[in-house]
């Protein structure tokens, strides 16, 4: 299950840009929570719970319990944020509230099993990973910890894609194709070079000028 971030906020009840600028010098970041075809919810925000989470990275990816007293909590995604154009300050957020069933679009990281014994490994060649994590739309109560790809029969030149996970757990990858994720490169062999020294010629000469006697 992708872990659930709760964030406190306080209710606003007049839209538009003027009441906005009015709730930026109380020191709150103005929000709203729309979708699921429900009214529109205005809130304000602490700027250090926004900047904490986009510190983070990946807040787009995460799960939200938006919070304001007396209201039950609002399951949502963090869907964009506007900034102040000098000093990068939050100046807005939005926030999409999720409906029954929806599914949200996460990263999921990638693991490699029996690189240890894998014949493209043990043979020189190196695992050359295109995609440590894959994104996907999952259910966000069975989002997965990790995905796996053996690599106990890969040979030198084999290509890892998509459907080489083990077990794609109910979810959908957004690239809409069977993608790389990895592939067993062949060794680097180096060559080398050896240049020969000119050879002396019957009158003794190398290369040049006849040596004095």
């Amino acid at each position: 299950m992708v872990q659930t971030i709760r964030i406190e906020a306080v209710s606003r009840e007049q839209a538009g840009k003027g009441a906005a600028r009015a709730t930026r010098k109380q020191g709150v970041v103005p929000a709203v929570i729309y979708g699921a075809k429900q009214e529109a919810v205005l809130l304000g925000l602490d700027p250090r719970d926004i900047m904490k989470e986009l510190h983070k990275g990946g807040w787009q990816s995460h799960l939200y319990e938006v919070s304001v007293a007396g209201a039950k909590p609002v399951r949502c995604l963090m869907k964009d944020i506007q900034f102040h154009p000098v000093s990068d300050q939050p100046l807005h957020v939005d926030f999409q509230r999720l409906a029954v069933g929806q599914h949200i679009k996460v990263k999921v990281p990638v693991h490699f099993l029996n690189d240890g014994i894998a014949p493209g490994i043990k043979n020189g060649g190196t695992l050359n990973v295109v995609r440590r994590t894959v994104e996907v739309m999952s259910d966000p109560d069975k989002v997965p910890e990790f995905f796996e790809i053996d690599l106990a029969e890969a040979e030198i030149g084999d290509t890892l894609r998509w459907s080489a996970v083990k077990d794609t757990q109910g979810t959908k990858p957004v690239i809409d194709r069977d993608f790389v994720v990895a592939t067993i490169a062949a060794p680097i062999v180096e060559e080398i070079v050896v240049q020969a020294a000119p050879a002396a010629d019957a009158k003794g000469k190398k290369g040049g000028k006849a040596a004095k006697k």
